[in-house]
């Protein structure tokens, strides 16, 4: 994971960016906020920082001085600025800087997520441990898919995309195309599937009745949980454990 610092003067930013972006998807790790350039500073000459996103216009200590002292140390540090100033002498200043790029806000999902990606290619390719890198990206997304997919049965009569968003530190929008591509499978029908087969196994129990076992795998409505049920295993519940029941005489 290439360490990310984040600088920015209003804390909702930083807080926004920090915990509704997917980073860890992407290869980098959040590893502190500052409010200025001068604690940002404080804090690279502490700790091991890869990439900073910052703000350009902050008390104390601006965006662009802080890129400026890091490009006077030749810092190896990527520098990518934030700012809601549309104003091209900012950029040039940037530039002047090696500043990788300039993001104005408000940010977009898709154009954050398009940069970073592209950065975390360029950094691997300077990186001697690329090979360690994927592999160690290879656990991850595996970590993530199985804590999702623990949450879900743990869960089951309340689970929901947005919980399990955040059990994972990620945006839910992200999540749900996330699980779609790791696994092939539909967040939504995950958690049906999972529900019906639970559900089979309550039924196989005659002491539960068919509406108790609609409540235990969260479906309020008997009559949403017996259409479901049909449509998953082509029977009704009823249907469903009169034929276990006679399998079970032969």
């Amino acid at each position: 994971m290439y360490k990310l610092l984040i600088v920015d003067d209003e804390a909702e930013i930083r807080n926004g960016i920090s915990q509704y972006f997917p980073w860890h998807e992407i290869g980098f790790e959040v590893v502190d906020q500052c409010e200025n350039g001068k604690q940002a500073l404080q804090y690279i000459d502490n700790h091991a920082v890869d990439v900073v996103l910052c703000d350009i216009k902050m008390p104390i200590m601006s965006g662009l001085e802080l890129a400026k002292l890091l490009y006077d140390r030749k810092s190896s540090i990527k520098i990518l600025f934030l700012s809601g100033y549309r104003d091209f002498e900012y950029a040039k200043q940037a530039l002047a800087y090696d500043v990788k790029n300039y993001i104005v806000k408000p940010t977009k999902f898709d154009e954050l997520f398009k940069i970073f990606s592209e950065l975390k290619v360029e950094l691997d390719e300077a990186s001697p441990n690329l090979g360690a890198e994927l592999s160690s990206q290879l656990t991850f997304n595996e970590k993530v898919i199985a804590e999702i997919k623990s949450y879900v049965e743990e869960n089951l009569h309340v689970a929901t995309l947005e919980e399990a968003a955040r059990r994972v530190h990620m945006n839910s929008y992200y999540v749900s195309k996330y699980f779609k591509e790791k696994t092939g499978q539909k967040f939504s029908d995950f958690i049906v599937s999972m529900k019906m087969e639970k559900a089979s196994e309550l039924l196989m129990d005659i002491h539960y009745k068919t509406y108790e076992v609609s409540e235990m795998v969260g479906y309020t409505n008997a009559k949403n949980f017996t259409r479901t049920f049909k449509k998953y295993y082509g029977k009704s519940p009823r249907e469903f454990r009169n034929s276990q029941e006679s399998n079970d005489y032969r």
